[in-house]
């Protein structure tokens, strides 16, 4: 295949994934869904009622069997040897680094269990399958060979932590998330913060200084300078954040685990309900454009905007099936 040709297709890809996504979710037909979604899970994954964050556990697994599929076979442009180096290469976003990250093993909440792999580990499986279906590729070779998308032992998932941050009295931080800055997802609507799980070091998984670390990039525009020496525990904003925690003003729930019909990604899903002074008094400053796109704020009612992340729609479904339970109050 020449550079071109891939180009274009991944351009088709960016162009149109919630129309893939439909295509996608239709290939799955008796995979269970999220809340009425097309973000498809397995049995257990979503639990009847939010769980508090800390009540979920996460173990570590050192010896982790390596997955079954791990790279496209074929498809990809000249020499190069996978889809992250092509996309390096010929499409890059504008941050795209090969960094540690936490890869999902097994879900059994409110335990979830993980190892070591890397970034582009994950690229090199969700963006090639996703690329395959908008490239119209006979057969979907590489999408035949992962099989059950619920399958977590067949390729490395790399999971993101995917956050809808609402008020109590009902608004809700949205993202658009564009094509030309991200590596995966782009032109589709998003809750945020939402970002890749991964440690800073060689610290053990902590779903919340990761969460705290993407409010600040997203939602206040800071960069993602964490140089030696830098513990977040001593961390100003995460300092401020934890005593919200601490004191009841926000609330952080865990809602279950899903996967993107189109790429195959991982989602860890929770919902972060703030009272409202302390939402104006912590992000008073909420960007309107960030890293990944543009920011808005709108009203909690139960509706999904369109074209949505399969992830981002569940987590709405089900923060508003859930809204008594966490406390919102729409106005």
């Amino acid at each position: 295949m020449d550079e071109e040709r891939w180009r274009g297709e991944r351009a088709a890809l960016n162009a149109a994934r919630g129309v893939l996504g439909e295509r996608a979710s239709r290939l799955y037909p008796g995979v269970a869904r999220v809340a009425g979604t097309a973000l498809l899970c397995r049995e257990g994954w979503i639990p009847d009622a939010p769980v508090p964050l800390e009540d979920v556990r996460l173990e570590w697994d050192e010896r982790a069997v390596a997955a079954a599929v791990r790279a496209p076979v074929g498809g990809l442009p000249g020499e190069y040897r996978s889809y992250s180096e092509a996309m390096a290469a010929l499409s890059p976003p504008k941050v795209f680094e090969d960094r540690p990250c936490y890869r999902l093993l097994d879900v059994g909440p409110p335990v979830l269990r993980f190892g070591a792999a890397s970034f582009f580990e994950g690229v090199d499986v969700v963006e090639a399958v996703a690329h395959e279906l908008a490239a119209g590729v006979d057969g979907l070779p590489l999408r035949r060979r992962i099989g059950d998308p619920c399958d977590l032992g067949r390729r490395t998932v790399i999971p993101a932590v995917t956050t809808l941050t609402v008020t109590t009295s009902g608004r809700y931080v949205l993202h658009w998330r564009d094509p030309a800055k991200v590596a995966h997802a782009g032109g589709l609507h998003q809750v945020m913060p939402v970002g890749c799980f991964q440690p800073l070091g060689d610290e053990a998984p902590d779903v919340w200084q990761c969460m705290v670390r993407e409010y600040a990039e997203e939602l206040l525009g800071a960069e993602e300078s964490y140089g030696p020496g830098f513990v977040q525990e001593e961390w100003g904003f995460h300092r401020t954040l934890t005593s919200l925690r601490d004191r009841g003003l926000m609330r952080v729930r865990f809602l279950g685990v899903g996967v993107d019909p189109l790429s195959l990604a991982v989602d860890l899903l929770t919902v972060a309900v703030i009272e409202d002074e302390a939402f104006r008094e912590v992000f008073g400053g909420l960007v309107a454009v960030n890293e990944e796109g543009v920011v808005s704020v709108r009203r909690f009612d139960g509706t999904v905007p369109e074209p949505m992340q399969p992830a981002g729609a569940a987590a709405l479904r089900l923060a508003w099936r859930h809204r008594r339970r966490l406390g919102i109050s729409p106005g």
